[in-house]
């Protein structure tokens, strides 16, 4: 399993959320799709993230390089101050992980 953090630098006073959920209602379609969550800074609103969970990265790939999501991202940049950052992770086992006195 992966998940994949998608940055946004928004400008001042810009609405992103109709395209966020646009992009996860079009995600949710794609094999391999397990869930979204859409965030937005508490501390800074023009930054926003969504965070997909994925069963692999080649089923990511696919939907990252759809013409669907690179369309619904077009539709994005007017309210943008710069690409969206993508960044991937590979889910760690925690099964092996325990808290020791020391903590």
């Amino acid at each position: 399993m992966i998940s994949v953090i998608v940055g946004y630098r928004l400008k001042s006073g810009a609405d992103i959320q109709p395209i966020l959920r646009k992009l996860m209602s079009n995600a949710i379609t794609y094999a391999g799709f397990i869930k979204a969550e859409n965030l937005v800074s508490s501390k800074d609103k023009t930054i926003a993230v969504i965070i997909y969970t994925w069963n692999k990265i080649e089923d990511w790939r696919i939907w990252e390089q759809s013409t669907t999501r690179q369309k619904i991202i077009e539709q994005a940049d007017t309210l943008l101050l710069e690409q969206p950052r993508v960044t991937v992770y590979q889910v760690m086992p925690t099964t092996e992980w325990h808290k020791t006195l020391d903590d």
